[in-house]
């Protein structure tokens, strides 16, 4: 069994920068991919960040609305993620999920996820 344990997120001003870590316990394989979702309030869980391995080949995408302001890094022992957020705007605010599947994916997508994390806030005000 799979844990996933986050930390981070908090509140910031529109501009302001956070970064939300994920560490996985538990037997997680080094060719699986790691990410991070997030919900606002009355809409439904989104993708936006994910890292796959596979072997030496690291694959990392994003959603267009996180591309170019958030980075996803993950660490060399492969069950730890992070997620670093710049220039954040109000439209960003929502409870952060870290996910993981075990394997290796380039579109990872809610129904495919094996582990969440319980979650954590982010508040960006204007």
């Amino acid at each position: 069994q799979v844990q996933l344990v986050e930390s981070g997120g908090g509140s910031v001003q529109t501009g302001g920068s956070l970064r939300l870590s994920c560490t996985a316990s538990g037997y997680i394989l080094s060719s699986c991919t790691m990410g991070w979702f997030r919900q606002a309030p009355g809409k439904e869980r989104e993708f936006v960040a994910a890292t796959a391995w596979s072997g030496n080949y690291r694959y990392t995408y994003y959603a267009d609305s996180a591309e170019g302001r958030f980075t996803i890094s993950r660490g060399n022992a492969g069950n730890t993620v992070d997620l670093r957020m710049n220039n954040l705007k109000p439209e960003d605010t929502a409870v952060y999920y870290c996910a993981a599947v075990s394997y290796f994916t380039r579109s990872l997508k809610v129904a495919d996820v094996d582990y969440w994390g319980q979650g954590t806030q982010v508040t960006v005000s204007s």
